[in-house]
């Protein structure tokens, strides 16, 4: 089985509403968003250079 299957089955509704409450107290409400665009723009860049390993994979 997959770990991140096994650790998200592990997760319930309690254990996410404690890190959401975690994140906002060290973070608070005005970083949060920075912090999402942040992370949105990294997926974003990993999704590119992994499709462009793709394309050379496929040129070979």
């Amino acid at each position: 089985m997959n770990t991140l299957t096994i650790f998200l089955g592990m997760v319930g509704p309690w254990q996410i509403a404690v890190i959401v409450v975690l994140v906002l107290l060290l973070f608070g409400g005005k970083k949060i968003p920075e912090l999402m665009r942040g992370l949105g723009s990294g997926i974003k860049e990993f999704k590119d250079a992994s499709k462009e390993d793709i394309k050379e994979e496929e040129k070979k």
